[in-house]
C-alpha cells in the first residue's frame, strides 16, 4: 500500500479533527490571498486612471483631493480656477496640453463633466454610436451609464447640482444624448461628457453666473439657446458690416486699410480659433472631429461661445512635452496665489502607503491564522501517532521500514496542509468573484476573481513548507520507534 492512500485511510479515521485543521488552514490561506488580489487590482486600476497624466493644477488645497477628484472622480474638488489659467499653461513652453474640467453636477451618481475632446483622447475613448457633442447642451455617455441608466441616444436628462443625486435639479436645462462611447475598463466609463460652455451657460442661466435666459429643446431637437446665439452673431456680423460701410465712406482715402478690417473682422466670424489651441498647432480634438465629421448633420456645428471674463473651470489634467517639467512646473504653479500642482505619480505612492498600513495589519492577522493552522496541524498529527504508536509497531513487523512510517506521517501533514491551501484558495478567489458581481464596475475597479497574482505562487510554497515542517517532528518520532518496547508498553 502506499504511504499515499494509507494517509488517506488514517485521517478517515478522525474526519472532524482533519476538517477542522484543514479549515483553519483555509482561513488563513484565504485572508492572505485576499489581500493579495486586491493590491493587485486596486494598484492596478489607480495607474490605469492615471496613466497619460503628468500633474493635475487646480485650487489651492489637499493635493491628494484634487486628484481623487479630478482622475478618480471620488472626492469633491477643493475649488475653482479662472479660465485665463487654461491658456496660460497651456501655452507654457513644457507643457503638451492642459484639459479643462468643469465638475459640479451630476445625474444618478454619475458625473457631468464639461470639457473639450482631447479628454477622450487622453483615455483613447472611440465612440460604440453616434456622435461626439456639437454644440451646447449635448452630452455623450459612458459604457455604464448607459448599463446603469438605461439612456439612450436621443433621450434628454436633467443634472442635479452636486456630485450626489439630489432634488435640486436643472430641469429648465436638460441635455440631449447624442453618442455613447465603448468601454474602456477605467473611469471614464462612469461619466457623462459634454462641453465646457454647457456647464458655463447651465450655471449662469440657473443663477449663478450672468444670463438668465431658460433653455429648452424645440420640438424639432434643435437648442432654442444655441438659435439664439447665432441670431446674436449674425446681428454682430450685420453691425460690423454696417460700420464697415460707414468707415469706406467716411474715410475714402483709406480703402484698402477698411477693406482689409472689414475682412478680418468677416474672417474672424466665418472661422473662429478654439480658445484651447495652443499656438501654432493643431489642437488634438480637432483632429478628432475631422475624423467624425461625416457622422455630422449638415446643421449642426460647432458654435463654441466666445470666452467671457470671470469664467471658471474646476480643474487641469496636464500632459507634459519634457520629463523635466515634472521637477521644474509644479515649483512654478505652487508660487502662483490660489493654484497648486498635484503629482497623480506622487499622490498615488502616497495613497498606497496610507492603504498599506491596514493591508499591513491584515497581513499580520493573517500570518497569525497561518501559524495557528501549522500548529494545529503539528498537534493532530502528534495526537494521531502517540493513538497510533500501536499501529505502527506492527506496521513494523509486518515489513514496513522506518522510511515508509517516516512517510507515511509526512504525507499526512502534507495531506492537509494541501487541502487547506485548495479550500483557501477557492474561498479567495470565490469572494472575490461574488464581490466584484455585488459592487459591479464602480469607479472602474473591475473587481474579480478570475484572475492570479504573483505572490500567491509564493504564498502556496511557503504554506506546503510551513505544513511538511510541521510534521517533519511527528514522522521523525515514527521513524524512530521501538518495535519490541511499543508493543511490550500497555
Amino acid at each position: 500500500m502506499s504511504p499515499i492512500r494509507l494517509a488517506l485511510a488514517n485521517l478517515t479515521l478522525s474526519p472532524l479533527s482533519s476538517v477542522v485543521n484543514s479549515l483553519l488552514l483555509a482561513l488563513g490561506t484565504a485572508s492572505i490571498a485576499v489581500l493579495l488580489l486586491a493590491n493587485q487590482q486596486l494598484t492596478a486600476t489607480l495607474e490605469r486612471n492615471a496613466a497619460g497624466i503628468d500633474l493635475v493644477i487646480g485650487a489651492k488645497g489637499s493635493p491628494l483631493q484634487l486628484v481623487l477628484a479630478g482622475i478618480y472622480h471620488a472626492d469633491v474638488p477643493p475649488g475653482n480656477i479662472g479660465f485665463e489659467e487654461v491658456q496660460k499653461w497651456n501655452a507654457h513652453p513644457m507643457v503638451n496640453s492642459a484639459i479643462p474640467l468643469s465638475i459640479g453636477d451630476s445625474y444618478q451618481g454619475h458625473r457631468i463633466i464639461g470639457t473639450t475632446p482631447d479628454f477622450v483622447n487622453l483615455y483613447d475613448a472611440k465612440l460604440e454610436t453616434g456622435d461626439l457633442w456639437a454644440r451646447p447642451f449635448e452630452a455623450v455617455i459612458g459604457a455604464r451609464v448607459a448599463r446603469a441608466t438605461g439612456l439612450e441616444i436621443g433621450e434628454t436628462f436633467s443634472g442635479s447640482h452636486g456630485l450626489v443625486s439630489s432634488n435640486n435639479r436643472h430641469d429648465d436645462t436638460p441635455y440631449r444624448i447624442v453618442g455613447q462611447f465603448a468601454p474602456t475598463q477605467s473611469v471614464f466609463d462612469n461619466l457623462i461628457i459634454t462641453s465646457t460652455q454647457s456647464v458655463w451657460q447651465m450655471h449662469n442661466q440657473n443663477g449663478h453666473g450672468a444670463g438668465d435666459t431658460d433653455h429648452k429643446l424645440n420640438p424639432h431637437g434643435h437648442d432654442d439657446q444655441h438659435e439664439i446665439a447665432t441670431d446674436r452673431q449674425d446681428e454682430h456680423r450685420e453691425q460690423a458690416h454696417h460700420d464697415d460701410h460707414d468707415a469706406h465712406h467716411e474715410q475714402g482715402d483709406h480703402d484698402g486699410h477698411a477693406d482689409h478690417e472689414a475682412q478680418s473682422e468677416h474672417d474672424h466670424h466665418e472661422a473662429p480659433t478654439s480658445p484651447y489651441d495652443k499656438p501654432h498647432t493643431q489642437a488634438p480634438h480637432q483632429q478628432l472631429e475631422n475624423e467624425n465629421e461625416h457622422h455630422l448633420d449638415g446643421d449642426r456645428q460647432d458654435n463654441a461661445e466666445p470666452v467671457e471674463s470671470g469664467q471658471e473651470v474646476t480643474l487641469l489634467l496636464v500632459t507634459l512635452a519634457s520629463p523635466m517639467g515634472v521637477l521644474t512646473l509644479p515649483r512654478a504653479v505652487n508660487a502662483e496665489p490660489g493654484l497648486q500642482a498635484a503629482s497623480p505619480a506622487y499622490e498615488l505612492t502616497r495613497l498606497l502607503q496610507i492603504v498599506g498600513i491596514g493591508v499591513s495589519w491584515l497581513n499580520a492577522f493573517a500570518i497569525v491564522l497561518v501559524i495557528s493552522a501549522a500548529l494545529s496541524i503539528f498537534a493532530a498529527l502528534y495526537a494521531s501517532l502517540r493513538t497510533r504508536r500501536h499501529d505502527l509497531a506492527v506496521l513494523r513487523c509486518l515489513g514496513a521500514s522506518r522510511r515508509e512510517l517516516f512517510l507515511l506521517l509526512l504525507a499526512e501533514g502534507f495531506l492537509l496542509t494541501t487541502a487547506g491551501i485548495i479550500a483557501g484558495l477557492c474561498l479567495a478567489h470565490g469572494g472575490m468573484t461574488l464581490l466584484g458581481q455585488w459592487l459591479g464596475d464602480a469607479q472602474g475597479l473591475n473587481i474579480t476573481g478570475w484572475t492570479w497574482a504573483q505572490e500567491e505562487f509564493w504564498l502556496v510554497l511557503g504554506l506546503l513548507s510551513t505544513g511538511i515542517f510541521t510534521a517533519i517532528i511527528p514522522a521523525w518520532q515514527a521513524y524512530q520507534t521501538d518495535v519490541a518496547r511499543t508493543l511490550s508498553s500497555p
